[in-house]
C-alpha cells in the first residue's frame, strides 16, 4: 500500500513514518510534500496513492486548497492540531483525522477503518460538499455565526444568537428565530449539526436541532424519553430520542 504524506514539519514526518512502519510494515511512503504547490505537482505527476495523510496547515496555506487545483483519487486522513472545532465534520464519508501529536493506537484505528471501507468496496473518495464545509469552518475560525436565508425576493443574514431551533420538514430545513419567524435554509440538518457550536445547539432527534437558551421546560415522556417546550413554540414532536437522553442531560450540565 502506497501513501502520500503532506506535512511541512520534519519532526512530524519522521514520527508519522516511524509509526506507519510499526503499525503496517507493508506500507510504502510514495511521496512527501510540504506545500500546496509541491503537493499539486506531485499528484499531477504520479499515479494515485492508496491513501494520503494531509496536515491541515501548511506554510503556504490550508491543504484543502490542493483540491481546488487537482482531484485526488484516494481517501485522505487529515492530521491536525485543532482540537475544538470542525472535527465532527471529518467523521463523515471517507474523511478521518488524527490529532497531533499522532497516537499509535489512533493511527492503527484509522488505518483499519480505511481497509474496512476498501474491502467493502465503498466509496473512499472525499465528498466535495463535505470538504467545502470543513474548509469554511477552519477559515472562519470555528462554527457559523450567521445564516443567510431567503426572505421573499430578498436575502437576510440571521445571527446565530437569534435562532431558536432548526427543523427538517418535507425534505427541507428551516430555521426558526426566537420571535417565531421561520426561514428556509440551503443546508441539510446534518450539515447544520456540523456547522453549529455543540455547546449551544443539540440535535434531539432526526427532525430538530435546538438551542439551549430556547428551552422553557423539560417534561418526562413515555419510553424514557423527554419532551421539550421552547420559548417560541410548543411542538408535540419536539421529543429527545431515547438513545440521546443521557447525552442530552450531560449537555445541559456543561
Amino acid at each position: 500500500m502506497k501513501v502520500l504524506i503532506v506535512e511541512d514539519e520534519k519532526a512530524a514526518v519522521r514520527r508519522l513514518r516511524n509509526l506507519l512502519e510499526e503499525v503496517e510494515p507493508l506500507i510504502e511512503v510514495a511521496g512527501i510534500t510540504d506545500t500546496i504547490k509541491s503537493t499539486v505537482s506531485w499528484i499531477r505527476d504520479h499515479d494515485p496513492p492508496s491513501l494520503a495523510f494531509f496536515d491541515i496547515q501548511l506554510a503556504d496555506g490550508i491543504s484543502f486548497d490542493v483540491f481546488d487545483h487537482v482531484e485526488l483519487e484516494c481517501p485522505v486522513i487529515f492530521t491536525t492540531a485543532y482540537d475544538q472545532y470542525a472535527l465532527r465534520a471529518f467523521e463523515v464519508n471517507s474523511i478521518d483525522y488524527l490529532l497531533k501529536p499522532i497516537d499509535k493506537e489512533k493511527l492503527d484505528r484509522a488505518l483499519r477503518k480505511f481497509l474496512k471501507l476498501t474491502h467493502a468496496e465503498k466509496s473512499t473518495v472525499i465528498d466535495p460538499n463535505t470538504l467545502l464545509e470543513v474548509r469554511e469552518m477552519i477559515r472562519t475560525g470555528g462554527y457559523k455565526e450567521r445564516f443567510v436565508v431567503k426572505y421573499g425576493d430578498h436575502l437576510r443574514s440571521i445571527p446565530i444568537h437569534e435562532i431558536s431551533y432548526f427543523k427538517s420538514e418535507s425534505k427541507a430545513t428551516f430555521l426558526v428565530t426566537h420571535d417565531g419567524k421561520k426561514f428556509l435554509t440551503d443546508h441539510s440538518l446534518d450539515q447544520v449539526d456540523r456547522m453549529t457550536d455543540p455547546l449551544q445547539f443539540f440535535r434531539i432527534n432526526r427532525k430538530y436541532i435546538i438551542r439551549i437558551d430556547s428551552i422553557q421546560d423539560i417534561i418526562s415522556y413515555s419510553n424514557s424519553r423527554l419532551r421539550l417546550k421552547l420559548k417560541s413554540v410548543d411542538d408535540p414532536d419536539m421529543i429527545v430520542a431515547r438513545e440521546k437522553v443521557g447525552e442530552f442531560k450531560n449537555w445541559l450540565e456543561r
